[in-house]
């Protein structure tokens, strides 16, 4: 009798499970996953997040999460595992989604109306650090391994310069590095430079700390800048349903065109616009990585 009770527990084990892989993408029991990198505050990005999630779902019919894991590395690998199905990925954490995983650019983000951006070294004002020469011999705040502005790029100046830092690490995202630099456990920190407003403002890495940190554009000087590197990107895992990726896809592109939706991208991540990428649009980063002899997964180890 137990034998018999224990085989229909199995079988309608069995049955449930597979109902539950039957649940379609894009419901409530089966949201589609939009993961951010942590490129400014976590709780900043989730409440811009779930902005565009809530008018996604208005204009699709179809259900988001959005998450913000720790690091750029997390949003990669959750790529090759289904973990989640949109990534907005900093242009190197793309290369690398790609080669590892197959993950397939659809956006490329425009701010200021440039589809590049650069990176940028800043240092204390008060420093006598002043050019990217003077960074020799000192302590240097990257922002994470999978970050073109805030790692690659500045690492490959330093190596074609045959500038070699004391100390390096890695601060966790743009404002970690500024705020390295700001509170002097770092001597030099690279992030993402952007052009300043019409109204003067800055925009690059310190706008994310400056609510916080009011006298940070004052204290926290720019000392040099990298090469001009393709923008940021909204990525899709591979082997995401072609119907809705198109209408997600044509969806935030409406966003970025409502008064609303684009306020809500100017707080997310200062993006002004997208523009529909494909892959080719990112080789420019590949030959970059050449210049260090490594690719990316290599690099990122």
């Amino acid at each position: 009798m137990f034998k018999k009770y224990f085989v229909l527990f199995i079988i309608l084990i069995i049955i449930f499970s597979g109902c539950a892989k039957q649940v379609p993408l894009g419901s409530k029991k089966n949201p589609i996953k939009m993961y951010f990198v942590p490129s400014m505050e976590a709780g900043k990005i989730v409440t811009s997040g779930t902005a565009v999630a809530d008018f996604l779902t208005k204009e699709t019919g179809y259900h988001f999460k959005v998450a913000v894991p720790t690091s750029y590395a997390s949003v990669i690998e959750a790529m090759g595992t289904e973990e989640t199905d949109i990534a907005w990925l900093a242009t190197f954490a793309y290369v690398l989604a790609n080669e590892k995983f197959g993950a397939e650019v659809a956006l490329t983000v425009v701010r200021k109306g440039l589809e590049k951006y650069r990176g940028q070294f800043v240092s204390l004002t008060d420093s006598d650090i002043n050019t990217i020469e003077d960074i020799n011999g000192k302590i240097i705040a990257y922002t994470d391994a999978a970050s073109a502005s805030g790692y690659i790029y500045p690492t490959a100046i330093l190596k074609q310069k045959g500038i070699k830092p004391r100390r390096s690490f890695f601060a966790g995202g743009h404002p970690q590095a500024i705020l390295a630099v700001y509170q002097g456990t770092a001597d030099v920190g690279c992030t993402f430079w952007a052009p300043p407003g019409k109204d003067g403002m800055v925009r690059d890495a310190r706008r994310a700390v400056i609510d916080t940190y009011p006298d940070v554009v004052e204290k926290v000087k720019i000392i040099g800048y990298t090469d001009w590197i393709p923008n940021d990107t909204v990525t899709f895992r591979k082997g995401f349903p072609p119907e809705m990726k198109e209408k997600i896809i044509q969806a935030l592109l409406n966003f970025a065109n409502t008064k609303e939706g684009h306020e809500t991208l100017v707080r997310l991540l200062d993006i002004d616009n997208f523009v529909r990428a494909n892959d080719s649009d990112y080789d420019v980063v590949r030959e970059a990585l050449k210049t260090l002899g490594a690719d990316a997964s290599n690099l990122i180890k």
